[in-house]
């Protein structure tokens, strides 16, 4: 019998350790953690014959302090570092290292996948293209770094389509995913403490739509246009800026001109169907539209399932409207150019909350549209004082720091009852971890106290 070790207990990581049980497979997980909330986790899954082993990082080491033979294969989810030494010296003893996006494609390869990358809009592109191939009848779960893990729709569904969101993060394990149409949102700096650089950053992404039958991209984004014209001759580009401002001679492209929604010149619908705020989601909106048109998606259904989408959680999410301003969650946004995306998208004046654990990145066109924009800032989590030396030193000092989105929610609530502040908004351009498990708690944090208010 084949043996497998998992490493990481969370959604991805356990569905795959039960995807290969299923087929055959003798599998172990492990976790760092050592929660007791995972102890009746453990009881479950070593009930159904797969060890875990909680409280330890994996090595070789480890495996002989616990007396266990070294695996066949090592899954890792994305949250494991693919060149962390551990794993390096995993693979000079010969065991094979995969991610668990590899073990879901080779259970799915025979599904066409629409598969989704870039910086900053690809859970709300995935989100949206799913929507629109419901709406034509097709089981297409969103799934992968969105909704279902890949593991997950391998172990439980038999869908039509896959559409798949696959982070940085999924793809340094370089899996042999070949999607039928792969998209590629945004490219700015994020993750680079992971990644080294821009350039690296830019590659791992890249395999993916290498890797695809057609490329699409977005046109409007400076680095892509710049950087990936010529690269894929066959591939798809979109833009918000007409036909005009397409690659030139371009003709495999969707495009919004005139308040109409083009492909190949071809008239589909008006952009009015798209109820949520700001360019970038219309160029997310075309990037769907543009895998459901290659996909022979009819108009109706497209249009139908556009003008029901309501948004996705946590990215821009209306939460309500109190004291004559909008509260908006903008949780998701972890790096700065999305916090300057989601600022720029919403109405001014703004009380903006901001801060949590801070990330390496370009922070001058946020900082710009702070100044622009911004009524008041409350500081939040470990980056309040790094930050309020930031707003500090472009002369911005409307600012305070609160330390709690507790406090944040609180002292907004003063604030705004005495202003003509329009939106109230919450964009950390941070990642969680300081003080959450993750953005959707954070986020989820913000909901209920604004709904108390």
């Amino acid at each position: 019998m084949p043996t497998a070790h998992v490493i990481g207990l969370g959604c991805s990581g356990i569905a795959a350790a039960r995807l290969l049980q299923q087929k055959g497979w003798q599998v172990t997980l492990s976790d760092r953690t050592e929660k007791q909330h995972f102890e009746t986790l453990k009881n479950q899954l070593e009930h159904q014959g797969i060890g875990v082993y909680l409280g330890w990082n994996f090595s070789l080491q480890t495996l002989e302090q616990q007396n266990l033979t070294q695996p066949d294969v090592i899954v890792i989810s994305p949250g494991v570092p693919w060149h962390s030494p551990n794993l390096e010296a995993a693979r000079q003893s010969g065991i094979s290292v995969i991610g668990e996006v590899e073990i879901a494609w080779q259970h799915l390869q025979s599904i066409p996948w629409v598969s989704i990358t870039g910086t900053n809009g690809k859970t709300t592109t995935t989100a949206l293209t799913a929507a629109i191939f419901q709406a034509a009848g097709f089981q297409a779960p969103a799934c992968g770094n969105i909704g279902y893990s890949l593991c997950e729709v391998a172990l439980t569904q038999q869908p039509d389509w896959v559409i798949a969101e696959i982070s940085s993060y999924q793809l340094e394990s370089r899996p042999s995913l070949h999607s039928r149409c792969a998209l590629w949102t945004t490219l700015t700096p994020d993750h680079l403490e992971r990644h080294g650089t821009l350039e690296q950053y830019s590659a791992t992404k890249a395999q993916l739509l290498e890797q695809a039958d057609i490329p699409i991209l977005n046109g409007d984004d400076p680095y892509l246009r710049t950087h990936m014209n010529n690269r894929w001759p066959g591939a798809w580009w979109v833009s918000c800026q007409g036909s005009a401002a397409l690659p030139q001679g371009q003709k495999q492209a969707v495009y919004l001109e005139d308040g109409w929604i083009f492909a190949e010149q071809t008239k589909l619908i008006p952009i009015s169907l798209l109820k949520m705020p700001g360019i970038h989601n219309q160029q997310n909106l075309l990037l769907a539209v543009a895998a459901a048109y290659l996909a022979d998606i009819p108009v109706g259904a497209i249009a139908e399932g556009i003008a029901q989408f309501p948004g996705v959680p946590h990215r821009l999410e209306w939460i309500c409207h109190w004291q004559d301003a909008d509260w908006i969650n903008d949780s998701k946004a972890t790096n700065y150019d999305a916090a300057e995306i989601g600022l720029r998208a919403v109405p001014g004046p703004v009380i903006l909350i901001a801060g949590g654990q801070a990330k390496i990145g370009e922070d001058r066109a946020w900082l710009k549209t702070i100044q622009e924009k911004a009524a008041n800032v409350l500081l939040i989590g470990a980056a309040a004082d790094d930050f309020a030396q930031r707003l500090g030193a472009i002369g911005y000092e409307n600012y305070q720091q609160v330390e709690t989105l507790e406090n944040a929610v609180r002292t907004a609530a003063g604030l705004v009852a005495q202003s003509s502040v329009k939106t109230v908004l919450f964009s950390p351009a941070c990642a969680s971890f300081d003080q959450y498990q993750n953005f959707e708690s954070r986020g989820n944090h913000f909901r209920k106290l604004c709904l108390e208010l």
